[in-house]
């Protein structure tokens, strides 16, 4: 039951959030201006920052695992290319494919999974290793999907596409975030008060924006027409991926930080980013916020689930 309200608690405010966004946007106090506005600003300017914080402030060299960063890049990098696979041969509508995938293999690592882990163990090494190696990797397996499944990628050469994905991976603003954050954490750099303290605000302002923009910009009616989706991406999102994954963490001998590190990379909501980055790339923004909504929703019970399992087997304590 503890672990349940625990759940709760940090799922449904996220989803409460979203909920205020929505009814913002029917009472007129927002408009799509706002949304597209808000999208473009949290793409290029608010998640950066959060991801560059919170990977600069981790001491990289002295929590390193090579056997956990290993699993984690692993790990991350099977899942994309299985379910791109996977929806290749049973998504009929091209229009979908890169949401669906995106929302799919892609967690709220960064957004809600410090705070999991920290609610559990109080400070962790492992979220933020966690992060370091599974975050980078699901932007630029973002980008290259969002790039070869766009709107409009029928209509380009595939040399073309290539090409497109790596000035796109090149050019994206949450993995300059990351690379910066990587490269300031290696070096041990230590900025002033006032630059962390400028940092820290504009980062604050990512979670919420995100959230709001998220409600603000489903739409309930097209969201229902792709039911269908929204379930199945859900449900490997939840469920598919750690049950698969979670019982060869436990063959390789990860246990309570790490082990819980594992299940946010695999089993957390999909990550609001998601919506941001499908708006932006010219993807299906609907499937990408109604995945979002519904992982959110559920996770509260889904998240318990695999707690409970873990602790009844004795993986986490």
């Amino acid at each position: 039951m503890e672990n349940f309200i625990y759940s709760v608690d940090a799922t449904f405010p996220i989803f409460l959030v979203m909920v205020i966004g929505y009814i913002l946007k029917q009472i007129g106090m927002l408009n799509d201006n706002f949304v597209t506005v808000a999208n473009r600003f949290n793409f290029k300017v608010t998640l950066p920052f959060m991801l560059f914080r919170d990977i600069s402030g981790v001491d990289i060299r002295a929590v390193f695992d090579i056997r956990y960063v290993l699993f984690c890049a692993l790990v991350s990098t099977a899942c994309f290319w299985i379910i791109w696979g996977g929806v290749k041969l049973f998504l009929k509508d091209q229009s979908m494919r890169g949401a669906f995938v995106q929302a799919s293999f892609r967690s709220s690592a960064a957004v809600m999974g410090l705070a999991f882990i920290q609610n559990m163990y109080g400070s962790s090494a492992m979220g933020p290793l966690m992060i370091v190696s599974a975050v980078p990797l699901y932007n630029i397996f973002s980008v290259i999907v969002l790039t070869f499944e766009g709107a409009h990628s029928g209509e380009v050469d595939p040399k073309q596409k290539i090409k497109a994905a790596c000035i796109n991976i090149a050019k994206n603003p949450i993995i300059l975030g990351i690379l910066a954050g990587l490269i300031v954490g290696l070096l041990g750099i230590d900025f002033p008060v006032i630059v962390d303290k400028t940092v820290n605000s504009v980062a604050q302002m990512a979670t919420p924006l995100a959230l709001i923009t998220i409600g603000a910009g489903f739409e309930g009616r097209k969201a229902l027409a792709k039911i269908r989706p929204t379930i199945a991406a859900s449900m490997i999102k939840l469920v598919v991926q750690p049950l698969i994954f979670l019982p060869v963490a436990a063959w390789m001998g990860f246990r309570g930080e790490q082990m819980i590190a594992i299940l946010i990379m695999l089993a957390s909501p999909t990550t609001p980013s998601c919506y941001i980055m499908a708006k932006n790339m010219d993807n299906d923004g609907v499937l990408t916020a109604s995945v979002i909504v519904m992982t959110t929703l559920l996770a509260a019970f889904t998240l318990t689930g695999w707690i409970f399992i873990l602790k009844t087997v004795g993986l986490i304590g």
